[in-house]
């Protein structure tokens, strides 16, 4: 296994606002670990630790060494909470794993290549901007590229056409669409407006207007 970022926590016995307060006093935010059908576990963490060890290209699929005070936990950070306003880190969520079980995560779709139909004038877009796959922890991919170089206009790719990585499944209930080059909107041709006689700009050698003075 390839050497994990380490993240270390603190035991944390009480619950509730005031608590969690006092933990952000401390520069540290509240945190759970969960999985494995075990009782879940509530710990404290330093968000600028936890942001700094998943600054990696797999971003929230990274995986994380814990270090509790009652040993170390391979983990996924799975989901938080942020104050609204500053944007900081309120409150993490860890997944606890194992390297022989696969986990299902979400992960970004990058789209390589040329679209023929974007070549014709289309417009290429991105229905599905990640996907779930299925994988160990440590061959979870950083991203899954979808060829969109075929894709006439009007045509699309639906997941079951996109190759899965290897030692990956993609795990969907409908073969829904990934991406499509759509038929470029035809732009409104504005017919020219012809000028009125004796108005500014009228043609010249045009009759007069009825009432207009004479040269």
């Amino acid at each position: 296994m390839s050497t994990t970022a380490v993240v270390q926590a603190e035991k944390r016995d009480q619950k509730g606002k005031g608590p969690a307060r006092r933990l952000r006093q401390k520069s540290l935010i509240p945190a759970v670990v969960y999985g494995l059908e075990k009782a879940p576990t509530h710990l404290a963490v330093d968000p600028a630790q936890l942001q700094m060890a998943i600054a990696t290209p797999r971003k929230f699929n990274t995986l994380l060494t814990l270090k509790t005070p009652d040993g170390d936990k391979l983990v996924l950070f799975k989901d938080y909470q942020v104050d609204p306003v500053s944007r900081q880190l309120l409150h993490a969520d860890f997944l606890e794993v194992t390297l022989d079980r696969p986990v299902k995560v979400e992960v970004p779709v990058v789209a390589v290549g040329k679209a023929e139909g974007v070549v014709a004038g289309g417009i290429l877009s991105i229905a599905a901007h990640e996907v779930v796959v299925e994988a160990l922890p440590d061959k979870i991919p950083e991203k899954i590229e979808v060829d969109v170089t075929p894709i006439k206009i009007g045509q699309s790719i639906h997941i079951g056409q996109v190759k899965a990585p290897e030692g990956c499944k993609f795990r969907y209930a409908t073969d829904y669409v990934v991406a499509f080059v759509a038929v470029p909107e035809k732009e409104e041709v504005v017919a020219p407006v012809a000028a009125v006689p004796g108005a500014e700009g009228a043609v010249p050698g045009a009759p007069a207007a009825p009432g207009a003075a004479s040269s």
